[in-house]
């Protein structure tokens, strides 16, 4: 087989998912779906309130509506096409479905590693030069910031789907997974993926490393400033102010450390069970996270609240 008939549109992938264990995809499609509805519902009204409130109008809330309509469009770009998965029997998608929805994924994986990073750099700036944040954090540096996250992430996801499309594929082309996971789709390929691998790696230390790294920075900063205050109130007043990004902070990173981080299972009967708890970790981190933000943000942030309140009792006025 050429290689332009391997890498041809016709080309169909078969996504596993649970087809071994059908008593649970009838479970999971109800948890999945009502996760994916509150997803919907929590991130569309920070999005909402973000641009109705005047109050929200500063740096920390323009991100946080970036980073709220981030999680709808990763959450979209995989739950749907799992959902389908669950109902139907054969489980396939097409060449340029699975790109897409690859692309996607990727693009915004990426662009909230990013996006993250940006957000420390807010907190960074308000607690320890409060004086020069109206001057650093102006809307001339802050909407930038915001566009380069995304442009960083989705020209990232642009070198890393193109090559991976490019690989011939020449087996039953069946992926181990509810979605097209780029290393369940590489292990498909018949051909060397060194470049691959490489190229990935890389886009891993800038994508995942450097943030970490950043955000790391900024916090040491952040928490020597406020040990530096000298009340006790003033001290539970500006931790309030970056606790809900560091929670999120530490909710997306710490399901990342724990999906990848976790040893493999030698034995043929855990490695069976592994595989499952492998695909159920990633589909739960594909959905607790995006679902989990806007009720971090909602639950430790009096703006939020307030603004949700006014948009709900104007709601009731109007009516």
């Amino acid at each position: 087989m050429d290689r332009s008939n391997q890498t041809s549109p016709m080309v169909q992938f078969i996504l596993l998912g649970l087809s071994a264990h059908p008593k649970l995809e009838k479970t999971f499609f109800v948890l999945i779906l009502l996760m994916y509805l509150v997803i919907l519902l929590g991130n569309g009204v920070l999005i909402l309130v973000t641009i109705l409130d005047s109050r929200l109008h500063t740096p920390m809330y323009f991100f946080l509506g970036n980073l709220s309509f981030l999680d709808i469009c990763y959450t979209t770009s995989s739950v749907p096409l799992v959902l389908d998965g669950f109902l139907t029997p054969r489980k396939t998608i097409s060449f340029s479905g699975c790109a897409i929805q690859m692309f996607l994924s990727f693009a915004m994986g990426a662009t909230e590693c990013v996006l993250l990073g940006m957000m420390a750099f807010d907190r960074y700036v308000a607690i320890c030069n409060p004086l020069r944040y109206p001057i650093v954090m102006s809307k001339a540096a802050y909407v930038p910031m915001a566009t380069s996250s995304w442009a960083a992430g989705i020209a990232n996801s642009v070198v890393q789907t193109s090559q991976a499309m490019q690989l011939p594929f020449c087996g039953d082309n069946v992926i181990n997974h509810f979605s097209c996971e780029i290393l369940a789709v590489l292990k498909l390929a018949c051909a060397d993926i060194s470049i691959n691998v490489i190229s990935m790696v890389v886009s891993n230390v800038i994508f995942l490393g450097v943030p970490v790294l950043f955000i790391f920075i900024s916090y040491v900063f952040i928490i020597a400033t406020i040990l530096r205050i000298p009340s006790a109130e003033g001290r539970k007043k500006a931790f309030s102010t970056c606790s809900a990004h560091l929670t999120v902070v530490l909710v997306f990173y710490g399901t990342i450390l724990f999906m990848y981080g976790k040893p493999k299972s030698k034995d043929p009967l855990g490695a069976d069970k592994q595989d499952l708890a492998d695909k159920l970790t990633s589909l739960f981190y594909g959905v607790v996270t995006p679902m989990l933000n806007p009720i971090i943000y909602s639950l430790r942030n009096k703006d939020v609240k307030a603004a949700v309140r006014n948009l709900v009792r104007q709601k009731h006025l109007t009516e």
